[in-house]
């Protein structure tokens, strides 16, 4: 039987909608005004950036990017080359960007809660699977480059 299970771009719609929800929906303390704000937009294009640059590696070495699916590649350049995973830290930058834009406190419980999941959900199964698919060479990959930056 196979399970049907959420994907990190679903969560990522989740936790987005979350942080716009809080915003209108709690008391607004705001913490970061113009113009400061635009800094977020910045983050925003980083982090959308990031996701295309990585899931245009994966197309490339045609491997897949589903967290439970078997990888037929190991990726090492581009944003591998600094985070192990660039597409997570991407939509934590991008749920960080909205954060700022919006400017109010309870919405930057978002991003923390993101990476949270994203730790337990998906890294820690990815990572037990990328050791035993690629074995020492994923082992030295994981000791040169950091998990998120």
């Amino acid at each position: 039987m196979n399970k049907r299970r959420l994907e990190p771009p679903t969560y990522f719609l989740i936790f987005l909608l979350l942080v716009i929800l809080l915003h209108f929906v709690l008391p607004v303390i705001q913490i970061i005004s113009s113009p400061y704000k635009y800094i977020g937009i910045l983050l925003l294009g980083i982090g959308i950036w990031l996701n295309l640059w990585a899931d245009g590696l994966f197309k490339k070495e045609n491997t897949t990017v589903k967290p439970f699916e078997k990888s037929s590649a190991l990726i090492l350049e581009g944003p591998f080359r600094f985070s192990r995973h660039p597409m997570y830290l991407g939509m934590v930058i991008v749920l960080l960007g909205v954060a700022i834009i919006l400017g109010s406190l309870i919405t930057f419980l978002m991003p923390i809660a993101f990476f949270i999941s994203m730790q337990i959900v998906f890294i820690r199964h990815e990572e037990r699977a990328l050791e035993q698919i690629f074995g020492q060479k994923y082992l030295d990959y994981k000791n040169r480059v950091r998990s998120w930056l």
